[in-house]
């Protein structure tokens, strides 16, 4: 961009602190407000993909990341009611050496917020935003206060942003989370996330994910899907009822459970699917899951978050107009974003659902459809994030 602008962030999450980091190291003076005394991650373990990647080595943060996670090789699910591996994805089926990375919340969102401060990006905690003015560029505070104006305000406030719509599908199922000690001794695959599915009504998973700092231990993450109606049933009842009924599910994960003593040990997690219908209103620009949100399912979140922040600074890159680079963000992202909005709705009943045939049909379908060509490197190139070619549009390269 030919000046210097002012730029308004709501919300310290994975997309708002790689926007901080991104623009204020364009020289633009960026000002991050996040509703916390102190800014935190919320949540457990994440999966980067190489598109993720790709962003954070363009930010010079990617060997810092790698070295702190675990790289995931391959996604593999069985059900338990056949037997039979009903999702299994390997990413060198689509290229050598491809992998995800398994990561803890925590080391990620520390490594942007020491990026963010470190290009200059002004941090202001305990500012909760309850609305923002899109013509004026203006945002309001849940005390009243009045921040700006500012040549560009960035909602990057999540599912429940109060300055996006609300979803309009609140998803019945989520899933209760807990980062935990990699056992001494497991029969867990360290390059693999895998999960173990009753219809699709149960569902267990274990993913590495990395360690909280250099020389720490290695961690892992479990996570138990739950309808969010059921969640404070669950809270009200003794721990040994839901631990009888997880190792039942999966026996080998006794020696995990045994490390929970306290239902605070599990995060709860509810999921929703919205796509906010305007990402661009004015001096207002929604990212991340402030503008689309989805199931985990196919592991794109924190990366999706990643690569608006990098498109909205591509865009932003040599155009003195701002109304001109937000329409060249939505030209770069749009695509990319309904397509995956659409790929996530359409896997999530698959594994996550009261439904019977559904379940029924995966367990009898999937196992020789994922061995056939061509469905192997496409199911990596899925997952990988790479559909969509949102790399090229912003001249950003992957590495093996």
């Amino acid at each position: 961009m030919a000046q210097q602008i002012s730029i308004g962030i709501a919300g310290a999450g994975i997309g708002g602190l790689a926007a901080a980091a991104l623009l204020a190291g364009e020289g633009h003076r960026v000002t991050l407000f996040d509703q916390f005394e102190a800014a935190g991650p919320v949540g457990s373990g994440l999966m980067l993909q190489e598109t993720g990647l790709a962003v954070l080595g363009a930010m010079g943060l990617r060997a810092q990341t790698e070295a702190l996670g675990t790289p995931i090789a391959r996604l593999h699910g069985i059900s338990v009611d056949t037997g039979r591996a009903v999702l299994d994805v390997r990413y060198g089926a689509l290229r050598e050496g491809l992998a995800g990375l398994g990561i803890q919340r925590a080391a990620l969102f520390g490594l942007l917020q020491e990026a963010a401060v470190t290009a200059g990006a002004r941090l202001v905690p305990a500012t909760r935003m309850i609305s923002a003015d899109a013509g004026a560029g203006t945002l309001t505070d849940a005390g009243g206060g009045l921040h700006g104006p500012y040549d560009l305000v960035i909602d990057a406030l999540g599912v429940r942003s109060p300055l996006s719509s609300a979803p309009r599908e609140e998803l019945a199922y989520g899933a209760l989370w807990a980062t935990l000690p990699w056992p001494a001794t497991s029969a867990f695959d360290r390059a693999a996330l895998e999960q173990r599915y009753e219809a699709a009504r149960k569902m267990a998973g274990v993913m590495p994910s990395g360690r909280a700092a250099a020389g720490a231990p290695d961690s892992l993450t479990y996570f138990w899907s739950i309808r969010a109606d059921q969640y404070e049933a669950f809270r009200a009842t003794p721990l040994s009822h839901w631990k009888d009924a997880a190792c039942h599910l999966w026996p080998e994960t006794e020696a995990l459970l045994h490390q929970i003593t306290d239902h605070d040990q599990l995060t709860f997690a509810r999921y929703r699917h919205r796509t906010h219908p305007r990402a661009v209103e004015g001096r207002l620009v929604h990212i991340g899951d402030a503008w689309h949100a989805a199931s985990p399912q196919l592991g794109q979140g924190a990366n999706m978050a990643l690569l608006d922040a990098y498109a909205l600074a591509h865009a932003l890159h040599g155009e003195a107009r701002i109304a001109a680079a937000l329409r060249r963000f939505l030209k770069i992202r749009a695509g990319h974003v309904r397509l995956y909005q659409l790929m996530t709705w359409a896997f999530t009943p698959v594994y996550q659902s009261d439904g019977a045939l559904t379940p029924w049909l995966r367990d009898r379908l999937a196992a020789p459809m994922l061995r056939l060509w061509p469905a192997p490197p496409l199911l990596a190139g899925l997952v990988a994030g790479g559909f969509g070619a949102p790399l090229k549009k912003m001249a950003l390269k992957a590495e093996c």
